[in-house]
């Protein structure tokens, strides 16, 4: 995968076959960031990190601290070795399940990316938890498979069998 705008445009990021995430498809990662679009997120978390592309991608556009979290101890390797080519972003990896990182985490973010395994956790539970760590200003992008899942509040953009649902914290 490769890094599509900003500083490290074109900059690849190493990835596994065999992996254990399903990375965001470029023209869904471009839509997701035409729409932060202008942007001006310093503080960013990618909850469910995989491969750390949405991560990475916030880095190149200009974010000065990405905090990835993720339980896959093959994930942490290769995100603790694609951070390395970034040089101006403070990067965080915790491995850890999400769902107790948001209970013990007390710091705010000023965008959060959450990319979980299709149908595999509460997307009330996790929209619910992830508000208390938006910023004022603020968003959550989480990213499902094409289901009925809405929450107030949110814009809804659908790529095929895939949506994404925009959170703004007011």
């Amino acid at each position: 995968m490769k890094i599509l705008s900003g500083t490290y445009k074109g900059i690849r990021i190493e990835t596994t076959k065999n992996a254990s995430y399903r990375p965001t498809k470029s023209r869904v990662r471009k839509s997701i960031f035409d729409i932060l679009s202008p942007f001006h997120y310093a503080n960013i978390l990618d909850l469910y990190s995989g491969s750390g592309i949405l991560g990475f991608e916030s880095a190149s556009r200009g974010a000065t601290s990405v905090t990835f979290v993720e339980n896959n101890f093959k994930n942490i390797k290769l995100l603790t070795h694609n951070k390395v080519k970034f040089n101006d972003t403070d990067f965080s990896v915790i491995k850890n399940n999400v769902e107790t990182f948001l209970k013990k985490s007390e710091k705010k973010f000023d965008l959060i990316f959450a990319d979980p395994p299709y149908g595999k956790v509460d997307y009330e539970w996790l929209f619910n938890s992830c508000k208390e760590k938006i910023s004022k200003c603020g968003k959550l992008v989480v990213e499902m498979n094409n289901n009925n899942f809405t929450y107030n509040n949110c814009v809804e953009k659908i790529y095929g069998e895939t949506k994404v649902l925009f959170y703004n914290k007011i």
